[in-house]
């Protein structure tokens, strides 16, 4: 399809739009008068005062009353919207709520006591220091490459037994 006919197809469509809309605005209008013409009555200002007045009377009550009604309709409709946004809410509330997936935070214990605590932390947590200290024995290497093999073995034994006592 070429863009002149797309263009022409588009002016189309928004001339038939345009016209729909104002047959809809008319028949509103319509609608509107006939809607006045059946429920209120032409004024007949003819008549002395007192009838007058007695008629300005009448059109306050029930321009009273028609506001009683929009009042009372207006909190129904308040008091509706109040109880929809609560039942959402008790809706989210067993729903629960989803918690993030926490992230891994590298931290050192006193980085974290500080963090807590604030300046109060004196106390410093190294945790190495409560390690125990294992002796390191320095055992003279043999000039021989290639020894006996039983004796490799009791040399590892004996390192077994001596991380099995501490």
């Amino acid at each position: 399809m070429t863009s002149s006919r797309r263009h022409h197809l588009k002016s189309l469509m928004l001339q038939i739009a345009a016209n729909l809309l104002e047959q809809e605005a008319a028949e509103i209008i319509v609608t509107k008068e006939a809607y006045l013409a059946e429920n209120c009555a032409a004024l007949d200002l003819s008549r002395d005062q007192a009838a007058l007045m007695d008629f300005c009377k009448k059109l306050h009550q029930a321009i009273d009353k028609i506001d009683e009604e929009r009042y009372d309709t207006q909190v129904k409709v308040e008091k509706a919207d109040k109880e929809i946004t609560e039942l959402k809410m008790k809706v989210i509330e067993l729903a629960g709520v989803k918690k993030p997936a926490l992230k891994k935070v590298r931290m050192s214990a006193d980085a974290m006591l500080k963090a807590l605590l604030g300046s109060k932390h004196t106390v410093n947590m190294d945790l190495r220091a409560n390690l125990k200290q294992v002796k390191k024995e320095v055992k003279e290497e043999s000039a021989e490459v290639v020894g006996d093999w039983r004796k490799n073995i009791e040399d590892k034994a004996d390192r077994k037994k001596m991380f099995e006592t501490s």
